[in-house]
């Protein structure tokens, strides 16, 4: 667990563990070469992932900022992906108990960043893992997720939303909402149509759990994306605006996918490129 402070707020990282993901759908069109420079690769050219939490403490409420891969997996999912399933174990071993979430909030619906959304019950009903939080998620995505297309149908499980939908414990997003003081939404189109960083701020400091906009370190130049990205030209655009205020104003960049380094400093060296300064 990595903590830190942020103005009034304290922050930390809890991961869900680590899963093999192939090189080539973790930096799309970037060329091995390139990219195995930043990040290692076995032998099968599988890269190691992480599912990075951030939870989020302030003066009256306890806000987590994605649920992992959780552990509804069909096997043929676990076959490729594993189950870590380390969350919860994790959140405990911090003294974090289901019970002590107030908010949950979802930047997209994809299956490894809403798992733990929801567990199955003793009788087989899926009920919500946190069951007194709030639930946030973007109301572009869950209308998305509805009718996917065969690209990516296997991204989204239904089990993950549709029963906090239907029971009225998630609301849905337009995006740019505060959801309590000092944490917003902001869209950020380009993994998907509707995707949201979720911005920190207290005391003039900002942090950002940019998503799968920048999902490593290793992804913070303009151009690398990953082969995930339904609209890579608009990662592209999403960046640039990222930058645009988070460079200047130094915000504290968080990471959902990188296993050694949750977050960073993102600046630019002296050629003018992207690189990440360590906490």
């Amino acid at each position: 667990m990595s903590t830190l402070k942020l103005g009034d707020f304290e922050l930390s990282i809890f991961s869900d563990g680590t899963y093999p993901l192939d090189g080539g759908a973790f930096f799309g069109v970037v060329p091995k070469v390139m990219w195995s420079r930043k990040m290692a690769a076995d032998e099968k050219n599988y890269c190691t992932a992480g599912l990075n939490s951030l939870l989020i403490r302030t003066a009256k409420q306890t806000v987590l900022v994605e649920t992992g891969m959780g552990n509804k997996l069909s096997e043929r999912m676990i076959k490729f992906y594993g189950q870590p399933a380390r969350l919860l174990a994790n959140l405990a071993a911090g003294g974090i108990s289901v019970m002590d979430v107030d908010i949950v909030i979802n930047t997209h619906l994809h299956f490894d960043h809403c798992g733990w959304n929801t567990v199955r019950g003793e009788n087989g009903k899926v009920v919500p893992t946190f069951p007194r939080a709030r639930y946030f998620a973007p109301e572009g995505e869950w209308q998305y997720a509805r009718k996917p297309s065969e690209r990516d149908l296997i991204s989204y499980i239904p089990e993950n939303y549709d029963p906090l939908v239907a029971s009225g414990q998630m609301t849905l997003l337009k995006g740019g909402e505060e959801i309590v003081p000092g944490i917003s939404v902001r869209t950020f189109p380009g993994h998907t149509a509707s995707m949201q960083g979720i911005v920190v701020q207290s005391q003039g400091k900002s942090a950002c759990y940019i998503s799968d906009l920048i999902p490593t370190t290793a992804h913070t130049d303009l151009t690398w994306g990953m082969a995930f990205d339904l609209y890579p030209l608009q990662t592209i655009e999403s960046k640039k605006q990222y930058y645009a205020q988070s460079v200047p104003e130094k915000w504290l960049t968080v990471f959902t996918h990188d296993a050694t380094t949750p977050w960073a400093y993102v600046e630019k060296d002296e050629s003018g490129k992207m690189m990440a300064r360590g906490v």
